[in-house]
């Protein structure tokens, strides 16, 4: 969907006419109040569900389709694309239209506000004033918080899964990590390889590396790989692949640097780095959430996941509850770190199965609510 009106970011810059790319699953209720945004994480797409041209599965298969806990037969479900992202949305990778070159370093910082501001236009231009839901986990559930504190008027639900209200310190350093990993890159060329005709891969491959290391939980990398060697022996090499979970690693990375944008990775990770709702109230989450007092959520923590870490969902649910805003809260013992919120657990998906049923009684026909 493309918009000529420009887009007013946060930053004070102005990102001129641009495009979204997007997805939808099921059909739309004749009174359009069946409709579920589904907002992705980090390296995530509009591609939700189903499988593509290539026979890709969504990144959310397992969670979203017939039958499935997110019932595309009782819900119309978006999948959007962000803005400067590498997946088909404006970003870094096209053409600026005041230069006629690729946009490089020069495509503007974007904020989780500003992403949703523009999911607002195009939810809008689908019709739809008010949502079922906005989901979303990690990066995704930050949208879905987003949506619920500066346009509650526009979602009756929150689905916040593994996320957290603001970045620690500690999350923060990773992110910087991995974007020195990628700026320091020979290939990097101040954020305009393109025109150099180049890829930052090396730094691309250590980005993912990091990433990927905090993920997971130490007992489900001990599970799955301990220190089992690549070969049968030790070969001595500071250089060389030793251990099997460097192997995997370093495959990681190189499927990685692959497919993704290195400067779609910057802007992500600065809009995670930037993403505080409490920022704006002198520091009071309970304030930020006042406005949300007519929708309803559900947060969602794994017991693993210290990136994200149950203790950050409890802050938000917290704040819901200071407000009296009605909130549901699971915190799933799951061995699979971060990760958990995109794999199969049976009471995870058990819990979100049974809020969308919830959901689907309260907006969908009576033919289509069948609970």
């Amino acid at each position: 969907m493309h918009f000529d009106e420009p887009l007013r970011l946060r930053s004070g810059a102005e990102l001129p006419a641009y495009t979204l790319v997007y997805e939808t699953y099921g059909t739309l209720a004749p009174d359009r109040r069946n409709a579920v945004l589904v907002c992705h994480a980090l390296n995530a797409s509009q591609h939700v569900a189903g499988r593509d041209a290539q026979g890709q599965p969504g990144w959310w298969d397992n969670l979203v389709g017939p039958g499935k806990p997110l019932d595309t037969d009782r819900f119309f479900v978006i999948g959007i694309n962000n803005l400067g992202s590498c997946f088909g949305s404006t970003g870094p990778t096209h053409v600026n239209p005041a230069t006629g070159q690729p946009w490089g370093a020069d495509f503007p910082v974007v904020t989780v506000e500003d992403w949703v501001a523009a999911q607002v236009r195009l939810v809008q231009a689908l019709g739809i004033e008010r949502l079922a839901a906005v989901v979303g986990g990690s990066l995704g559930g930050m949208q879905a918080l987003a949506w619920a504190i500066h346009h509650p008027q526009r979602v009756a639900n929150c689905v916040a899964v593994a996320t957290a209200p603001n970045l620690s310190a500690q999350n923060i350093a990773f992110n910087e990590v991995a974007r020195r990993a990628i700026v320091t890159d020979p290939e990097f060329h101040d954020g305009h390889y393109l025109r150099h005709g180049t890829v930052p891969k090396r730094g691309l491959r250590v980005a993912r590396m990091i990433g990927h290391i905090t993920y997971l939980s130490d007992d489900a990398m001990e599970q799955k790989f301990g220190r089992e060697l690549r070969q049968a022996e030790l070969g001595y090499s500071t250089q060389d692949i030793e251990f099997q979970i460097e192997s995997y690693l370093r495959h990681q990375g190189d499927k990685f640097s692959a497919y993704f944008d290195a400067n779609t990775y910057l802007l992500i990770t600065r809009a995670l780095d930037y993403f505080d709702p409490a920022a704006e109230h002198r520091g009071s989450l309970a304030r930020a959430f006042a406005a949300a007092r007519d929708v309803r959520f559900l947060v969602v923590s794994f017991t693993t996941d210290w990136r994200f870490a149950p203790a950050r969902s409890r802050e938000i649910v917290k704040a819901l509850v200071d407000n009296r805003i009605a909130v549901s809260y699971g915190e799933i013992e799951a061995p699979h770190g971060h990760d958990a919120f995109l794999l199969d657990d049976a009471r995870y998906h058990a819990l979100m199965r049974a809020t969308f049923e919830r959901i689907a009684a309260d907006v969908c026909t009576p033919e289509a609510a069948h609970v």
